[in-house]
């Protein structure tokens, strides 16, 4: 049993009404519980409400049925113990990267993380010391996603929440981003949910892969990669070539395949974007 720390969902759905239309369902009686300081993903086909979840736990969504907490705290809205990294970049283009990390922390008045080098700490810690002066513009995909997740930590989250923040990225730049975000959430201790649709990625991150189904979304399986435990820290090789991983992906894409004899929802497959 947990005992009230980590991210806590329990029995959430979600059902949208527009307009004339009949309601859908998107997600339904989804419980399931994230303990501090580890890497949680959300997997599953396209539609099954993975982003809405999330949008959920960000508190830009309300759930129709069920209830979040944050370390014993109701979610009931946006707050600042938790930060989120979407897969579109968005960074201020007006501001450094400096100023842009700084962001938050001058919109919420935290003077003191502002005097005790939080901003450069994260600055160096997704290592743009180099551009830390340059504008979005003049920056590459993958940096211009370590401004945002560097802009994000800065406000110190309990909870950093990412929906497929290095989607957008060519294949290379996104295991150097993968690589980058694990020895930051090592470091850092931060705790993550993180929506993906790339399995290696699932098993790679994550400590725990919440699989959903589709149509409506429902926690099919909670899949747990403690084969890690034997593999060097950051040894991508060394994953892919573990039997454990080869049976795990091959379980994961034998769900994907199943699920996908389910017609995604409509409803589901707008909110989500996949």
């Amino acid at each position: 049993m947990h005992n009230g720390s980590g991210l806590i969902i329990e029995n959430a759905g979600k059902t949208f009404r527009a307009g004339g239309r009949d309601p859908r369902v998107a997600l339904e009686g989804v419980s399931l519980h994230l303990p501090p300081g580890r890497v949680g993903v959300l997997l599953g086909p396209s539609g099954c409400g993975k982003s809405t979840l999330l949008r959920m736990v960000a508190g830009l969504e309300e759930p129709t049925t069920g209830a979040l907490s944050l370390n014993g705290r109701p979610v009931t809205g946006p707050g600042r113990d938790r930060g989120m990294v979407f897969q579109s970049y968005t960074s201020f283009p007006w501001l450094t990267v400096r100023q842009n990390v700084a962001y938050g922390l001058k919109i919420t008045g935290d003077s003191s993380s502002l005097r005790e080098g939080a901003v450069e700490h994260f600055i160096q810690a997704v290592r743009l010391e180099d551009v830390a002066d340059a504008y979005p513009h003049e920056l590459s995909g993958g940096m211009r996603q370590r401004v945002a997740i560097a802009r994000t930590l800065a406000n110190h989250p309990e909870l950093l929440l990412m929906d497929e923040p290095f989607g957008a990225l060519d294949p290379e730049t996104r295991w150097q981003m993968q690589e980058l975000l694990l020895g930051i959430v090592r470091k850092e201790r931060t705790t993550v949910l993180l929506v993906s649709h790339d399995i290696e990625e699932a098993l790679y991150l994550g400590d725990v892969v919440f699989f959903l189904s589709s149509h409506p979304g429902r926690l099919r399986e909670v899949i747990r990669p403690d084969f890690k435990k034997e593999v060097p820290a950051g040894d991508r090789e060394a994953l892919l070539d573990h039997p454990q991983y080869r049976r795990l992906d091959m379980h994961i894409r034998r769900l994907m395949s199943e699920e996908g004899t389910t017609r995604a929802s409509p409803v589901a497959e707008a909110a989500d974007r996949g």
